[in-house]
């Protein structure tokens, strides 16, 4: 290429980015596919700007081109539409026929702001019906109405909001407002449009950019997700936590819902499941104002809304386990009551007793006491036999210091002359560790109920103003590990447990091992305080008052435990074991010993190996 060529080449390019620049471009006329093509949003800022966008006044021409036979309702007049019942206050448009904002009436956000659940602010939605000149947004159509603002008392309410595209054709979007709840029933019917409709399914995209309603942000961000439940009943969620995730369901989805901390916003098929589906949540560290943004894209079965089988729900409230189980199936699994094998403890047990409660005790502080003092009682049973196993290894403890003075170092001797002595006496060393083993899953479950307990939520005690979140006694620049604060119920709940392993080590004999768990009783609470220290202040206030009890409770019991009488029973079987008139304990104990004696016959034989190698040498 000579010079010319090149300078020839630069220039007609010069021309075409002039050309491009200086002259203006008409507005081309876009066919309806066209448009959807362009303003699909594909993320959470290009569905803001796409609805923004399509926002704007049209003329009839752009109407045209984007709305095809919907033209004639592409404009009209925008009217607010306002129903409240009891529980809930909803905001409806005239453009769209949507719901525009929520206020649950019951709640307030953390500092005391009316607790407004979405608005068109926080929350976008697009319901995309796919017509035979492309795909048109029924969120952007003008809606007719009768409805007026009204209050919902005795019987629920309809309000129906009607586009008609033309004379016998029309698309209803209908919604029942319940006498109380939070539960919306939904209608969207298709008349008269079987030829201007295809059969693809249509598509509902709901973007939620999830406001914070309670103090702590991160622990926000944490319980914040998208939940849903596909056709055969697998509940799923979204990971919790502050990164990202995009999941495609691979089956359909019968409801999913937008999980705040302590509240839902829902929606659910009654019908046929929604065919696909697509879940996605956003983090921006840098944004404190979003907790989250959430995004859900479904689809809605053609075939059940042309039949005038489109029927649905949306559930904006409360994250309320008494409230969710006649939504729909399994959502009450919206509130978090721990692993498989501790869920039953909290559905079947706790939260019973906490709702039974509930109706007798309206401070919520003295509930959790009274509480603890109930789970107490039903556990006097196994606290007295541990008790007692521990009296046993008390009564034992002069024995067992002459075997390790006999025996010397030797663990392995030490652990198998002890259990000689057990069998002798007829006690198992393990009956005192299975009443506590027993009461380890009552005290995860609480650990997994007490963060979900919408009850204790804003419910004050002392000088914590809110049960649902800790007690912020004392605050401070962040600290690593701790944070920012220091929790008084935390505290107490660590000097308590320190306290409960003072007492206990007094009546415990030491047990041989390389490891001092009387030093490691002393070390756990210490640790636990700092991972404590930012949870619910009922929680915290829950274990303290559990720590008073059980003292308070061992020390009764010790007043009814004889140890001589003890002594006179070990010694006694002790003779009956001897002379054969009892056998000897067998099961796990008779196991172990066994154990024992085979690893501690294969010590003795490497030893004597070893004896005989050195005298060959």
């Amino acid at each position: 290429m000579d010079r010319n060529q090149l300078v020839g080449i630069v220039l007609i390019l010069a021309m075409l980015v002039g050309y491009q620049l200086l002259v203006p471009k008409p507005a081309p006329e876009k066919s309806a596919a066209q448009t959807t093509q362009t303003t699909k949003p594909k993320t959470a800022a290009g569905a803001a700007a796409a609805i923004e966008k399509a926002e704007q006044p049209l003329d009839s021409a752009a109407a045209r081109a984007q709305f095809g036979d919907f033209a004639t309702v592409a404009s009209g007049e925008t009217r607010d539409i306002i129903v409240e019942n009891k529980d809930i206050k909803v905001t409806f448009s005239t453009h769209g026929g949507r719901v525009t904002e929520v206020l649950l009436k019951n709640y307030k956000t953390y500092d005391q702001k009316p607790l407004v659940l979405i608005d068109e602010k926080s929350s976008n939605t697009l319901l995309e019906l796919p017509t035979n000149r492309g795909k048109v947004d029924l969120h952007k159509l003008y809606y007719q109405t009768t409805a007026q603002n009204a209050t919902v008392a005795g019987q629920p309410q309809q309000i129906v909001f009607k586009a008609e595209v033309a004379p016998g054709q029309s698309v209803e979007q209908v919604y029942t407002i319940p006498a109380e709840g939070y539960v919306l029933n939904y209608d969207l019917k298709l008349n008269g449009l079987g030829n201007t409709v295809t059969n693809d399914n249509i598509r509902f995209f709901w973007e939620d950019k999830m406001r914070q309603y309670e103090n702590d942000l991160a622990n926000n961000r944490r319980a914040a997700t998208i939940n849903y439940l596909t056709a055969d009943e697998n509940f799923e969620k979204l990971a919790e936590g502050e990164s990202n995730e995009d999941v495609t369901v691979d089956e359909p989805t019968q409801w999913f819902t937008i999980k705040h901390k302590y509240f839902l916003s829902g929606f659910v098929a009654k019908n046929a499941p929604m065919p696909t589906a697509e879940f996605k949540t956003l983090v921006n560290p840098a944004d404190s104002s979003v907790v989250k943004t959430a995004i859900a894209n479904v689809t809605l079965p053609m075939a059940d809304v042309k039949s005038g089988k489109g029927q649905y729900k949306f559930y904006y409230g409360p994250n309320d386990f008494q409230l969710l189980g006649d939504v729909a199936p399994e959502f009450d699994q919206n509130v978090y009551l721990g692993y498989s094998i501790l869920k039953p403890i909290n559905k079947y047990f706790f939260v019973p007793v906490f709702n039974l409660l509930e109706k007798f005790i309206s401070n919520y502080g003295l509930l959790i006491v009274a509480l603890v003092v109930f789970v107490k009682l039903l556990l006097t049973p196994l606290t007295y036999r541990s008790y007692v196993s521990m009296a046993k290894m008390r009564v034992l403890a002069p024995e067992i210091n002459e075997i390790k003075e006999r025996v010397g170092d030797d663990m392995a001797k030490q652990q198998s002359e002890q259990m000689k002595l057990y069998q002798e006496v007829g006690v198992s060393p393990l009956s005192g560790c299975v009443p506590v083993l027993a009461t380890m899953p009552i005290l995860f479950a609480l650990f997994m109920l007490f963060p979900n307990l919408i009850e204790l939520r804003q419910k004050p005690f002392l000088w914590a103003n809110d049960l649902s979140t800790y007690d912020a006694f004392i605050t401070f620049p962040t600290l690593p590990f701790i944070g920012g604060h220091l929790s008084l119920f935390t505290v107490l709940m660590t000097m308590s447990s320190i306290a409960y392993a003072y007492y206990n080590n007094q009546t415990t004999p030491t047990q041989p091992g390389p490891v001092n768990m009387k030093a490691l009783s002393y070390i756990f609470p210490l640790m636990f305080m700092f991972v404590l220290n930012s949870y619910p202040a009922g929680l915290t206030f829950y274990y303290f008052i559990s720590n008073i009890v059980t003292i308070t409770q061992q020390q009764l019991i010790r007043r009814f435990v004889d140890e001589d009488k003890i002594r006179a029973v070990l010694d006694d079987n002790r003779r009956k074991i001897a002379s054969g008139q009892v056998k000897k304990p067998g099961g796990f104990q008779a196991l172990l010993q066994k154990q024992l004696a085979a690893a501690d016959e294969a010590r003795k034989q490497a030893e004597e190996a070893q004896r005989k190698a050195r005298q060959k040498k």
